[in-house]
């Protein structure tokens, strides 16, 4: 069945390149007074006006914002167990050594993952996923990384991609090989290189693997033999610079990664020289917000040309949320992004960081998945803060969410 909107300010991102970069990133390309068919799962035909065949559902936008999907391309939404008292304990003060001492922290998480079964992480994840779609995200990426062993891993992954068959939305599932660990570093970066990567190629060859280095996770040394093996088989992702700046940044330009995600602790010049390359910038203010406080230069690095990505980088301990009308709230109002800015960043910039050129954009063609606001104008995402801004989701060509 054909569905058309009509009476719309239709926000389409279609000019320019892929990813948006420097000026052109707040250029959103709009249709003030627009109509937009929908057939057989895709866009058919936007425009002014559009002719639409006998019987297709009209639905009249009443000059509301109607745009692509959220694309979240950094989660790591499944998970199990819950870190909540351990966030009350360090809202009280308690120390994190103390934390740890009572089997809290990080490794409770990953305790708890190693517990659940696939059938009861892919279930958490699920309920998670109807959520970011409620509030209009149709696209995201899921890491795993809480399993610390190659069993753990490989069933968080196959976690993952079942949860994603029985989501009207797409998750993109990414092998998080390089990040926490146990023992001593040498000898897990070992076991990850010998054992669990080959492992994971085996059975997901066309997988991104990722990977954090931090002070507490690995370091530039381990990631860079991790990465040079990877390479030869997947493409390339890497969370550095949350905390300290240790030097990741130029060589995931040098590896061609796809991304640098966090940047909070970045120097300029290492901004300055990713802007320059052809890898994105993936920035998580959430994270800052329920954290430490800490926010990305994002203004800075899409003034040197950047090509900046946003997502909500949900997760237990990060993120425990997946708003992404409230990670571009947050973009705007503490990494230096004007509005359009941030709804390109987690539209066509997200996309391109997952590689996937069918959204991000309204384009003849493209993947019909599509978001009505409750506003006639676009600004108010970043404006708003709370509440649910999304009116009408269209995912996959099917209306998945009504107008009230």
């Amino acid at each position: 069945m054909s569905l058309l909107v009509r009476n719309a300010r239709i926000l389409t991102l279609s000019a320019g390149a892929r990813p948006r970069r420097g000026r052109e990133l707040g250029e959103l390309s709009v249709i003030p007074h627009g109509e937009l068919l929908v057939a057989d799962g895709a866009i058919a035909a936007v425009g002014p006006k559009v002719e639409a065949p006998e019987g297709t559902e009209v639905i009249d936008a009443n000059g509301r914002v109607l745009m692509p999907g959220f694309v979240d391309c950094h989660t790591r939404a499944c998970w199990a167990g819950s870190r909540v008292d351990d966030w009350e304990e360090r809202l009280r003060g308690v120390p994190q050594a103390d934390i740890l001492k009572k089997g809290g922290g990080f490794h409770a998480t990953v305790l708890a993952v190693r517990e659940a079964t696939r059938k009861q992480l892919a279930a958490g994840l699920r309920e998670r996923l109807g959520r970011m779609l409620r509030e209009g995200t149709t696209t995201v990426e899921v890491k795993s990384g809480l399993g610390l062993t190659t069993e753990a891993e490989l069933k968080m992954l196959r976690a993952i991609v079942r949860a994603g068959q029985d989501w009207e939305g797409t998750v993109v599932p990414t092998a998080l090989l390089a990040g926490a660990f146990e023992g001593r570093l040498d000898d897990f970066a070992r076991m990850v290189l010998k054992e669990m990567l080959p492992e994971v190629t085996r059975e997901f060859p066309a997988i991104t693997v990722d990977a954090c280095v931090e002070e507490h996770a690995w370091s530039v040394e381990t990631c860079v033999r991790l990465f040079e093996r990877a390479s030869r088989h997947h493409s390339l992702r890497v969370q550095a610079d949350r905390f300290t700046s240790l030097g990741m940044v130029p060589e995931a330009i040098r590896l061609h990664a796809r991304s640098v995600d966090h940047l909070e602790a970045s120097t300029k010049p290492d901004l300055v020289a990713l802007a320059g390359s052809d890898v994105s910038g993936v920035i998580l203010p959430c994270t800052g917000f329920h954290s430490d406080g800490r926010f990305a230069r994002a203004g800075f690095f899409v003034d040197q040309g950047g090509a900046v990505a946003l997502a909500t980088g949900c997760g237990p301990e990060s993120y425990p949320g997946h708003s992404m009308p409230f990670a571009i709230a947050l973009a705007v109002r503490r990494c230096g992004l004007t509005p359009q800015e941030a709804i390109a960043a987690c539209t066509v910039n997200a996309a391109a960081v997952l590689g996937l050129t069918d959204r991000g954009t309204v384009e003849v063609g493209r993947r019909a998945d599509l978001i009505l606001l409750q506003h006639a104008d676009e600004r108010m995402l970043a404006y708003e803060t709370g509440g649910n801004p999304v009116d009408l989701i269209v995912c996959g060509g099917k209306v998945v969410k009504g107008p009230p």
